[in-house]
């Protein structure tokens, strides 16, 4: 059903969009909008990102977040004292704020989440339809490659891996590789008999480093005592947070990882 709205979306926004002014005062509510207005808009029209832009300069990694960025607190009053012309926000972010903000009657817009590579297509085209710029910058969608013989865990914090019908999953699979869950979820806690049992041929660690208890499971001797032992392969992890156009970019990196042949290794 998301698939089909969007597409009547993009069908409707030639006539919808063509003479609206862009807007020139924009804000968004949540990290994966801060990024997508930080890459595509130019930085006078953005009013103000995310509280998240008010952490450290190390929580932002992606390249394009780097400097001095006008960030909102969060709260009703703080937005509202920009005077956006539009808001954007996730489809599970600050669900509250946004309808508080539209009983004020300001323009709040909502993406919908992606879950397949061609809703983030369409997550960007509608980005760029509400913030006046032409659709054609979108990115392309990098061809599926046969899935290969390798399976690959994908590992995030907590001894979280994620499984089948989910947007990671697309992620693996369409570059090449097999998902070594089986099971349908995000949140699938890893079981370390299991994995050692039947070990995979390569791991990703899909999240920040750190000497954080959330990292033991990841760093625990059994990944080294596997014979053989799994590949430990090494990705951008912020490419996980967020589908988004850079999601192209992280294909690529795993189509890469798949064609050699002994993989990459963490230092």
């Amino acid at each position: 059903m998301k698939r089909v709205i969007a597409l009547l979306f993009c069908l409707a926004v030639p006539t919808a969009f063509s003479h609206a002014p862009a807007p020139q005062r924009i804000v968004s509510l949540d990290l994966c909008t801060d990024w997508m207005l930080a890459l595509h808009v130019e930085q006078g029209r953005i009013a103000a990102l995310s509280p998240m832009q008010r952490l450290p300069q190390p929580f932002h990694p992606a390249p394009w977040m780097q400097g001095s960025w006008p960030a909102h607190d969060g709260s009703l009053e703080s937005i509202a004292a920009y005077k956006p012309d539009i808001i954007l926000t996730g489809e599970y972010s600050a669900i509250g704020l946004r309808e508080q903000l539209r009983r004020l009657g300001f323009r709040v817009e909502v993406l919908p989440l992606a879950q397949t590579l061609e809703e983030m297509r369409d997550y960007e085209r509608q980005f760029l339809a509400h913030a006046g710029l032409p659709l054609k910058r979108a990115a392309d969608l990098p061809p599926a490659r046969a899935p290969g013989k390798k399976r690959l865990l994908l590992l995030g914090a907590n001894a979280i891996g994620a499984g089948r019908d989910t947007f990671e999953d697309v992620i693996v699979t369409h570059s090449g590789w097999r998902n070594y869950l089986t099971e349908s979820g995000r949140i699938i806690r890893l079981d370390l008999e299991q994995i050692a049992r039947d070990p995979p041929e390569a791991v990703l660690w899909a999240a920040p480093a750190g000497a954080a208890l959330a990292n033991a499971f990841a760093e625990h001797h059994l990944w080294q005592a596997l014979t053989p032992p799994p590949q430990r392969l090494k990705t951008d992890y912020w490419r996980w947070q967020c589908p988004g156009p850079w999601s192209v970019g992280l294909i690529q990196e795993l189509e890469r990882l798949a064609n050699e042949e002994h993989g990459a290794h963490t230092p």
